[in-house]
């Protein structure tokens, strides 16, 4: 498939790198910030940190999601804010990426630092069927952690 990927910033492809998957065994690309003075999340806060794209999937059987970077999240405490951002085939903003600090201290975020990762995936939209019963299996409804520790 073909991802349309539109500049939104006249830095991108200059000082700051288009998408690209680094290694041939890479899942997602990094997204990386576009701004032009850095940007300060205090410990326990939230900021949202643009990426100068905006981007045009092929259809709805496709959606882009954004991850965290595992560097950032383990070694500082930055991650999405939301976890996982969801970009729907519909969407053509620019790519905005909502970071929390859940560190102990601040930290800046520079222009054209990686700030997280892009993935495009197939959708799988099921129809839904309300029924009263679920089949049964081994687990059954046994929840968190009913697996082991």
């Amino acid at each position: 498939m073909d991802l349309k990927i539109k500049a939104l910033s006249p830095k991108i492809g200059t000082e700051i790198p288009v998408p690209f998957f680094a290694s041939a065994g890479a899942a997602a690309m990094d997204l990386h910030a576009c701004m032009d003075e850095p940007v300060v999340i205090p410990a326990g806060q939230r900021r949202v940190i643009p990426t100068g794209l905006a981007i045009a999937l092929p259809s709805a059987d496709y959606v882009a999601l954004i991850f965290a970077r595992s560097g950032l999240g383990i070694k500082h405490g930055i991650a999405p804010a939301n976890c996982v951002g969801v970009i729907d085939s519909d969407y053509r903003g620019e790519l905005l990426v909502g970071l929390q600090n859940s560190g102990s201290e601040d930290y800046t975020v520079n222009p054209a630092d990686r700030i997280a990762q892009l993935m495009v995936t197939p959708v799988v939209r099921p129809r839904i069927q309300l029924v009263d019963e679920l089949d049964d299996t081994a687990r059954g409804a046994g929840g968190l952690g009913s697996t082991g520790a």
